[in-house]
């Protein structure tokens, strides 16, 4: 890690401009071929090198350290040295990139730094302008729409009265002074708890010499340091000797020579982020080999336990959640200690760290045993946490907290078994910060945290893509009029919808196959459920069948009407297609199995409309075994298995694995809809598992019941379909596949997640988002 500094830094970070940017009405030009490959590989060195804002207020504390032989001179003399070299020319020292809400920490770190010059009797004319500066703009202490630095209203208090114990002079008014120790007193007089004593030990600095360092050590850690805070550290070995306080210190400036950043270590979470980064925003893809190199490094830390991940709740939940999506064998035990009572006893819970109990709540939804109960109330206590500051906060004015508030919005709104990745993409990148300014005692910046190489080469990506899928839709378009499906009046035309889940989930121009695969298939799902449901005579359902079933006879002379012979004709070829495509792919013709999987379905389905012909009353068992078969999964997701990457072999093909994962995905898929279709199908006097519920259970079984008991099936199917999903050992269906089955569940999820659907309206949005409107860089 190596950090940058306020005379070298100003640009490194700007905003995204047009002249790299995506030029959504033309081909990507030879120019923007160049700045995505720059892009690419700044970001590639960005994994290797984490580059940290230097803090010149932790670096004042630093320099205020007195020497272990000599309480006359200082201990880091080359921190003391850099802040005479550092100065803004303003006379203020702070953050490197000034921003107009940052002005309470440039007042911390001014006054911070013209402390530690008066306590060695240096920069007379550097405490001048640093003093005009903090009179200049005192005014900014008290505003609230500011930006505030943790323990602010303690810490500048504190270094009031440490100013008047150096005899030095503060321009600012007595009445403006008792207006800070005031606010400082109400915050001490809180009540007492364990993460009130955590807060005011994080604090150290602005108490002094009024502080109980003894109580302070009790959080010293093992590489001696306070919460891995330099000026925490320095406060107490300027008040207490302590060797490993010394060490960690000594160890700072051994690494950085001559300033200091307001954390650390800060290793893993930025390395981390990264990867969150890359792959929220679409561009994973391109960083595979830096993703693995970070995820098993990150992998051995946690193996060994290491405090920079467990003693910190942001880094171990992003750890945990990322690991274990990636297949790691991690334990949820490791969440244990941040569990909602041992969270408000400690300085993240004191503090309301909304970053850290949104990074919770998305980690302990990746719930893939039965027995994580611990996940099971993180979800419940954050969920609840999170919620009341939405509520509480609706209407702030205030941007930096609508920020964060739109962060809490997202995560409650889309839980990870909901999300599409165009859309999460979309989203992540239109509410992308370059800028990502964080705080602590004071900010931070960090490269790998905002950059606008991400967001450049991340809306590149997008709209190529885009491009790709939108001449998909037109090829499948005039698949649809040439296959005469448009003719068939009965059935619903909703090729836009079949192709946006394929284009949502399968998201990589190279996947053109399976996108389409998916998508034709989808399309005759859907004419054929719609004949099976009201376009077609039982003869016809019949004559249908038997054509599938023998695929060689002559159309002209076996189709009982033309509704009969459009279908089949639209059927077999695309079935030969897939069979003939898949070659390529597989070095074999899949054809026998694809005609296999449209046969179950149409066997299924007739035996449904048997049922209702004959007006029987299957029980639930015998329903869901056929009804899993009937909701029409099978030839969507099963053919274009064959076109993601790996070779099938028959073996796989026909394993307990592969039928699990998709009877898992498919019961899910029937739940779903029956839930959401019980009131219409009740009134057509259709049956459904609902209703089959219902009538096979008590006298008290009611509508609400039999819901909340297939809600808890559903929630088991899908956690066992995610854990077969991400196991590693025993495994013989391939990653690539298994993924299949999960993004299938993801779009049943979202279309159902609500009570009423996914509404019309919001489909044609996310059609849009998806298919049709570039990102825009001046939009961002």
């Amino acid at each position: 890690m190596s950090l940058f500094h306020p005379h070298s830094c100003s640009n490194s970070f700007i905003s995204v401009s047009t002249d790299c940017g995506a030029n959504p009405t033309a081909d990507t030009n030879s120019s923007n071929d160049l700045c995505f490959k720059d892009s690419k590989q700044r970001i590639k060195k960005m994994f290797n090198q984490i580059e940290l804002s230097v803090s010149s207020y932790d670096t004042a504390w630093v320099a205020m350290v007195p020497s272990p032989t000599s309480h006359r001179n200082p201990c880091f003399p080359a921190c003391l040295n850099w802040l005479l070299d550092n100065q803004l020319p303003n006379g203020s020292w702070g953050p490197c990139r000034p921003h107009p809400l940052l002005i309470k920490d440039t007042l911390s770190s001014t006054l911070a730094c013209v402390l530690a010059l008066r306590r060695w009797g240096v920069g007379e004319e550097h405490m001048t302008k640093g003093l005009r500066f903090i009179e200049s703009h005192f005014g900014s202490a008290s505003d609230e729409s500011q930006l505030t630095p943790i323990g602010f209203d303690i810490i500048f208090s504190g270094m009031v009265e440490y100013a008047k114990d150096l005899n030095l002079n503060l321009p600012l008014r007595s009445t403006d002074i008792d207006a800070l120790f005031h606010k400082r007193d109400l915050q001490l007089r809180r009540e007492n708890s364990k993460g009130r004593e955590a807060y005011l030990a994080y604090v150290s600095e602005g108490i002094g010499k009024h502080q109980d360092w003894e109580m302070v050590m009790k959080y010293q850690r093992q590489n001696g340091s306070l919460f891995n805070s330099p000026s925490a550290t320095a406060a107490t070995l300027s008040h207490l000797p302590n060797s490993g306080c010394l060490r960690y210190l000594t160890a700072l400036l051994d690494k950085f020579e001559n300033a200091v950043p307001t954390l650390h270590p800060f290793h893993v979470f930025p390395r981390l982020w990264m990867v969150e980064t890359v792959e929220s925003l679409g561009i994973g893809q391109h960083f595979r080999e830096e993703i693995t190199s970070v995820l098993d490094e990150t992998y051995r830390c946690w193996l060994q336990g290491e405090e920079e991940i467990f003693l910190d709740l942001p880094t171990c939940a992003l750890a945990f959640r990322i690991l274990r999506v990636n297949g790691y064998d991690v334990s949820s035990e490791a969440l244990a200690g941040f569990a909602e009572e041992h969270f408000f006893n400690s300085l993240g819970g004191y503090l309301k760290d909304l970053d850290a109990v949104i990074e919770l709540f998305r980690a302990s939804q990746m719930i893939i045993h039965p027995n994580e109960q611990l996940l099971e109330k993180h979800i419940s206590w954050t969920s609840h946490f999170l919620k009341q500051e939405l509520s509480n906060t609706s209407k702030c004015a205030y941007k930096h907290k609508q920020n964060i508030m739109q962060k809490v919005n997202d995560a409650l709104e889309f839980p990870h078994y909901a999300s599409l990745e165009r859309l999460v993409y979309r989203r992540n990148i239109v509410n992308y910060d370059v800028d990502d300014t964080r705080m602590l005692k004071s900010s931070y910046s960090s490269l790998s945290i905002g950059n606008k190489d991400f967001l450049r080469l991340a809306v590149e990506d997008f709209n190529a893509c885009q491009s790709v899928y939108r001449e998909e839709l037109k090829q499948l378009e005039r698949w649809v009029r040439e296959k005469r499906l448009d003719n068939l009046k009965f059935a619903r035309q909703k090729l836009a919808y079949c192709y946006f889940s394929a284009a949502a989930t399968l998201c990589s121009p190279q996947l053109s196959d399976a996108r389409l695969t998916w998508a034709k298939n989808g399309v005759l799902t859907t004419v054929v459920d719609d004949f099976f449901d009201v376009g077609g005579s039982e003869d016809e359902l019949l004559n249908l069948i038997q054509l599938v079933e023998k695929h060689d006879l002559d159309v002209s002379i076996a189709c009982c009407s033309e509704e009969v012979e459009i279908i089949y004709s639209a059927l077999d070829n695309t079935i030969s297609e897939i069979g003939e495509k898949a070659i390529a792919w597989q070095g074999r013709n899949i054809k026998t199995h694809v005609s296999e999987i449209w046969l179950d379905l149409l066997r299924s389905m007739l035996q449904e409309a048997q049922w209702s012909k004959e007006k029987a009353v299957p029980t639930v068992n015998e329903y869901m075994r056929n009804g899993y078969i009937s909701f029409a999964l099978g030839p969507i997701i099963l053919p274009a298995l064959y076109f993601v990457g790996p070779r099938l072999s028959e073996a796989v093909v026909k394993s307990g694995e592969y039928s699990l994962l998709f009877r898992h995905v498919s019961t899910c898929g029937r739940l779903l809809n029956d839930i959401h279709s019980f009131k219409r199908e009740s009134m057509e006097g259709k049956l459904n598992a609902v209703s089959l519920h219902i009538i096979h259970g008590t006298n008290s079984v009611t509508e609400d019941h039999v819901n909340q008991e297939l809600k808890h099936l559903i929630e088991e199917r899908r956690r066992e379909l995610h854990r077969l999903v991400l196991q590693k050992n025993d495994s013989i269906v391939p990653r690539q596949c298994k993924e299949l089955f999960w993004k299938m569940s993801k779009v049943l999820h979202l279309f159902y997640m609500k009570d009423d659907g996914f509404t019309s309206h919001e489909m044609a949005n996310a059609v849009k988002a998806v298919i049709h409107e570039p990102i825009l860089v001046d939009q961002l």
